[in-house]
């Protein structure tokens, strides 16, 4: 959807090229930001396949503060893309070869590329995506953390050895690579996401394409260059990691190509379902990172001051863009009042502003879709009888008036109304109230997606129950923390209309390699298998 859109405004933005090119005081601002990591104004290539190219629309890139146009993207097209999956086929015969270990020295140094280009590259985040300064220089921390996690996998990835039932036979596992690996990324964590698949991928022996979001193209081929540099510095084949960016022509190819051997995508439940059943079709592996409602739970015996902290991150940060932003909050009745009312004074307190400006916590949503969207989501609230108990407003007067701001806000609703059944991908805080345990976790499982969830109390046995099979059917399962903020050790995915993928930590390479299950015979006899003698 975001795609189309923002295709449709290219088209506009490009007749008046001009015009255009006079709207760039972002980019004049921030200038050494820009330089540093290679971007200029009007000439960055979207398209790196070992050589920067790009042959598709020129599509600029807008800052969420202002919706000034920062600068302009050359993108790519199903026929450069064709030309990436050769080019990164090519590269992984020699990768694959290379020992995991040795790999491992190659992720140490596009970790360390990466950190000393932390700072300018979260700043980027900031101006490009809207997040908060604090929250873009962690996003590239997290890319940052799974490459060291790669390193350590380099030394630790291991099959099995399994008894055979044979004499003078053995039996093991091999996990080899399966080739490349096709990654769609989401606007809203444009480096991370990213960083995940393409460090995990790389540490098992494939190579990797990417298609960002359209939104985000300038942080994509930042990202690129950095790690194309590291590459090279291996005197490794630069095109291991190729770049595509471009529209929904661009994705549409990859999630059909047989050559994607495995497809992670990010993003919404809609998309997801139709690209899942593609990659299926054409017997393919897909990772899916789809839609997440994610909901807390605060019970009578928890600590309410450490409740509200957690819950107020945890709606409002990243504007409430993440995947695992808290949209429902389900408060045990008694304390109800007493949650609430120190939440509405800690809303109040949120400054929303400029992502770069000190003091700010709650940045711009992406695009004016989404502030429709904020809109459309509010209404509808009203429509069933709901209210709106702090916030509701589009920032459209003052210094913030040409951005895409809104106040974070909360709303008063019951778990049976349709509102809550679907995500906003935006600050809207949905409260109600349970009276039993039970009762909660039923509302709490009683959406269609089952990405991340929390509880907060200080009873063991609720929080056993919590875990348990009678408890939440999400795929993150918190105690006294949010629902956002994972850490890369654990494998990331979520149950349901999430999609079922697991990324990050746990034993998730298992999912970019292909398993083999290896059986030797070194008797010099052939007994078979379950005793059968074959005369």
């Amino acid at each position: 959807m975001i795609s189309r859109l923002v295709r449709n405004r290219t088209i506009v933005q490009t007749l008046n090229r001009a015009s255009t090119i006079r709207c760039l005081s972002t980019f004049d601002k921030h200038r050494s930001v820009f330089e540093s990591l290679g971007l200029d104004k009007t000439n960055n290539k979207g398209v790196f396949d070992g050589e920067w190219k790009g042959s598709g629309e020129i599509v600029p890139s807008y800052n969420p503060v202002n919706n000034e146009i920062m600068a302009e993207v050359i993108t790519g097209t199903p026929d450069d893309l064709n030309t990436a999956f050769e080019k990164v086929a090519e590269a992984q015969k020699i990768w694959r070869e290379l020992p995991a270990p040795k790999r491992g020295h190659v992720m140490l140094t596009m970790r360390n590329a990466l950190v000393e280009n932390l700072q300018p590259l979260g700043k980027l985040v900031a101006l490009e995506m809207g997040k908060i300064l604090p929250e873009g220089i962690g996003e590239v921390q997290e890319y940052i953390d799974i490459l060291e996690y790669a390193l350590g996998l380099s030394r630790t990835m291991q099959g099995a050895i399994i008894p055979s039932e044979r004499p003078g036979h053995a039996m093991l596992e091999t996990w080899n690579p399966l080739g490349t690996v096709g990654i769609i990324s989401a606007f809203n964590f444009p480096v991370a996401v990213y960083g995940w698949n393409c460090a995990i991928a790389l540490i098992t022996g494939n190579g990797t394409i990417w298609k960002p979001a359209p939104t985000t193209s300038l942080v994509s081929i930042a990202v690129t260059r950095i790690i194309a540099k590291a590459l090279k510095d291996h005197d490794m084949p630069t095109s291991l990691c190729a770049l595509v960016t471009g529209g929904t022509d661009v994705g549409q190819s990859m999630v059909q190509d047989n050559r994607a051997h495995l497809l992670s995508f990010t993003g919404s439940t809609e998309v997801g379902r139709q690209v899942g059943k593609v990659v299926q079709g054409r017997f393919g592996k897909s990772i899916l990172e789809l839609g997440g409602n994610n909901a807390i739970i605060v019970t009578d015996d928890c600590d309410l001051d450490l409740a509200a902290r957690a819950i107020l991150f945890a709606a409002v940060g990243t504007a409430g863009q993440r995947c695992t932003t808290t949209r429902r909050l389900i408060v045990q009745e008694s304390v109800y009042d007493t949650l609430v009312e120190r939440l509405k004074k800690a809303y109040k307190q949120v400054k929303v502003g400029d992502p770069l400006d000190e003091g700010v916590l709650c940045g711009p949503l992406h695009t004016k879709q989404a502030v429709e969207a904020y809109k459309k989501a509010l209404e509808q609230v009203k429509a069933e009888g709901g209210e709106i108990i702090t916030g509701g407003r589009v920032i459209d007067d003052g210094p913030l008036k040409h951005g895409n701001f809104v106040e974070p806000t909360m709303t008063r609703v019951r778990s049976d109304m349709k509102v809550v059944q679907h995500e906003a991908f935006v600050p809207i805080l949905h409260t109600m109230t349970y009276k039993t345990l039970d009762e909660a976790i039923a509302i709490n499982n009683n959406v269609k997606q089952g990405l991340s969830s929390s509880i907060f109390t200080s009873n063991p046995s609720t929080i056993f129950k919590w875990i348990g099979p009678s408890g939440s059917d999400c795929g993150i399962i918190n105690v006294n923390i949010p629902t956002n903020g994972a850490e890369i050790g654990g494998a990331f995915g979520g149950e349901k209309e999430t999609g079922g993928g697991r990324e990050s930590g746990s034993d998730s390479w298992k999912q970019y390699c292909r398993r083999g299950t290896c059986t030797i015979n070194y008797s010099g006899a052939l007994p078979l298998a379950q005793g059968i003698n074959f005369g």
